[in-house]
């Protein structure tokens, strides 16, 4: 199946404790159907001291479900993503706008 979301995307959050935030898609895990977003679903992990780093409490981004992310379009809203063939290639555009992703 194609990737509707993919890394560098702008998305909105449309569920969980961060709805309505928006957000750049650092990684996508798509067996798991998951996706990190900078600065969005963010946890505390503990880390232990080293000789490199420095131990402590960091905060790090989480991966969220994709059906929970959508696509911001050119208006700054949420939108659907679809498929369409131009000139003999698969092409992603906003369903809100119709402009190619």
């Amino acid at each position: 199946m194609a990737a509707k979301l993919k890394k560098g995307d702008n998305v909105v959050v449309l569920a969980g404790k961060d709805k309505g935030k928006q957000g750049e898609i650092k990684s996508v895990n798509p067996s798991a159907g998951k996706a990190v977003v900078d600065g969005i679903n963010i946890a505390i992990r503990h880390t232990k001291q080293s000789q490199t780093s420095q131990g402590g409490r960091v905060p790090q981004a989480m991966p969220i479900d994709l059906s929970n992310l959508a696509i911001v379009d050119s208006n700054g809203k949420a939108s659907r993503v679809g498929f369409r063939v131009e000139d003999g290639k698969k092409v992603r555009f906003a369903k809100t706008t119709g402009d190619v992703i």
